[in-house]
């Protein structure tokens, strides 16, 4: 079959003997040597055809992608003919990456563009999710180690890829490698050139490229740089751990970020990393594949925890002080972190998320580092409490219910919190000292530094927990799930860890020589036993 490629033509199909469409009259066979024979996609751009090179032998396959303009004036077809052949270099350049379709031929036919690639056999990331569901974390990793590969390879060449999202990445049947496709700067430019200045002589971009939800502010706002690419390929990853479209996913309305973290269950590393890839304020994101790659595969060790900033004093009192469970909110974002249209730095007082300046290679010293300050501006800006201040269960229960995490400082010695839910929790710095923790779930809280001698965590949920410098002496642990929890430089002397769980947690064999264990304990390595 012979597929007509005149984007009015009422029936395209036709047989392989015509030369000439028997619905519109145009000819069949482009630049004298391609047949299109079936649609591989359309929009309102143009289309993609698979064809044949009947030039040469045995015919072989193509991809050829019909770039349409939307206007029969001059000026906006001359325009729209350099921005082509400025693309066409472009893609011919980093075509010889063996993860790029191969550039082949390129012309102008009655007014419409035609890009002639190599033919990519298999199915999208986006085609594998409807098929066979989300993707796992090691998958998504998997994607993000050959992408971000490809990523340093664009920036080499000075490319921006500029349309990165699931139904650009192909995984080849050939060798299951992933393979980007469809470059965003090639179809727009020219297919929006009717609507740019005529005035205007030179071929920049001046309107939006990339698909909303995928692509960044600064790009949508004309804007785009290389960190675009990996905004781009943060939201991809987010498609293939949730099977949604980012915009689906909803948008925090103070920062602008994505809401997705309830949304999967993924590693702490794999949550900043996607965190920091997706920072809608371009200052804040990683700039460059490098950074992402070293944070990606960065393993903490127990010397991570030395260079710990100390707490900083609190504030007096305020005389005026709110109660805790009407905390205000922090600062609106300023103009500029809003219309993200300014790639210049912001002033960090006025970014609400300390996270946001971490180092390249982000550590769990880093992190601390970062809670900790976060806990203090929060304490700050919010309520300005006295250090140390008592509160009560029901005060907690209460704040946490209205969705308050932060409770760094506080002094909740002795009071009966079995088994409420405190996931997330910050107590960085409280005092803790016998209170009543048993069942309690305080999954991925943040511990350190906390006062929790002789606290009873029996039954206690405190996997993924940070618990660097935690005073646990005395505590009673049995039976507590401590798997993944980072207890680097946490005194445990004396406490009960006989059927804890404490698979792959970060704590030394000093330390557990302290502290009383049981043939059910797991220890870190995985096998149970007593500690000797």
């Amino acid at each position: 079959m012979r597929y007509c490629v005149n984007p009015a033509c009422p029936s395209p199909e036709n047989s392989d003997s015509n030369e000439q469409c028997l619905s519109c009259g145009a000819n069949l066979l482009l630049n004298r040597r391609y047949c299109a024979v079936k649609v591989l996609g359309q929009g309102g751009f143009g289309a993609t055809f698979a064809a044949r090179n009947v030039a040469l032998p045995g015919e072989p396959i193509c991809a050829i992608k019909q770039l349409r303009v939307a206007s029969n004036n001059a000026n906006a077809i001359e325009r729209a003919r350099l921005l082509f052949e400025r693309e066409a270099t472009t893609l011919g350049k980093i075509g010889n990456h063996p993860q790029v379709p191969t550039l082949l031929d390129y012309f102008e036919l009655d007014g419409q563009f035609y890009l002639v690639q190599e033919y990519v056999k298999g199915l999208t990331l986006k085609q594998e999710v409807k098929r066979s569901g989300c993707f796992d974390e090691f998958q998504v990793r998997a994607v993000l180690d050959e992408i971000l590969e490809l990523l340093k390879y664009f920036q080499s060449q000075t490319v921006i890829h500029r349309d990165i999202k699931p139904a650009n990445i192909i995984r080849r049947s050939l060798d299951n490698r992933l393979v980007t496709i469809d470059f965003g700067a090639v179809k727009d430019e020219v297919s929006h050139t009717a609507i740019l200045d005529p005035d205007d002589p030179t071929p920049n971009t001046s309107f939006a490229i990339g698909t909303p939800g995928f692509a960044p502010p600064e790009q949508m706002a004309m804007h785009p740089v290389y960190a675009s690419d990996i905004y781009a390929l943060g939201a991809t990853c987010l498609y293939l751990l949730t099977g949604k479209s980012p915009r689906r996913l909803g948008y925090d309305p103070l920062t602008g970020s994505i809401c997705w973290r309830d949304r999967v269950q993924v590693s702490d590393n794999l949550v900043y990393v996607l965190d920091k890839m997706l920072q809608p304020v371009l200052a804040q994101r990683y700039q460059a594949a490098e950074e992402v790659l070293a944070d990606l595969h960065y393993q903490p060790t127990p010397e991570d925890a030395i260079e710990v900033a100390p707490p900083q004093p609190q504030p007096a009192v305020e005389p005026d002080v709110e109660p805790l469970e009407e905390t205000t909110q922090p600062p609106q974002p300023t103009q500029e972190a809003t219309n993200f249209t300014s790639t210049e730095p912001l002033d960090a007082t006025n970014l609400t998320d300390t996270r946001l300046h971490r180092s390249p290679r982000t550590s769990f010293r880093s992190r601390l580092r970062d809670r900790t300050t976060a806990s203090s501006w929060n304490r700050s800006q919010s309520n300005r409490r006295a250090q140390g201040e008592k509160l009560t269960a029901e005060e907690l229960k209460t704040n946490y219910f209205k969705g308050r995490r932060d409770f760094a400082n506080r002094n909740l010695s002795g009071a009966d919190l079995q088994r409420f839910n405190l996931e997330g929790v910050n107590f960085n710095e409280s005092k803790l000292v016998k209170t009543n923790l048993r069942g309690a779930n305080l999954h991925k809280a943040d511990l350190s530094q906390a006062g929790m001698n002789h606290a009873i965590l029996r039954d206690a949920d405190l996997s993924d927990a940070f618990m660097s410098y935690c005073n646990l002496a005395g505590a009673d642990l049995r039976g507590a799930d401590l798997t993944n929890a980072y207890l680097t430089y946490a005194n445990i002397t004396g406490a009960n860890l006989c059927g804890a769980n404490l698979a792959n947690a970060k704590v030394t064999q000093e330390q557990l020589a302290s502290a009383k264990t049981n043939w059910r304990t797991i220890l870190p390595d995985g096998k149970r036993g007593l500690f000797s």
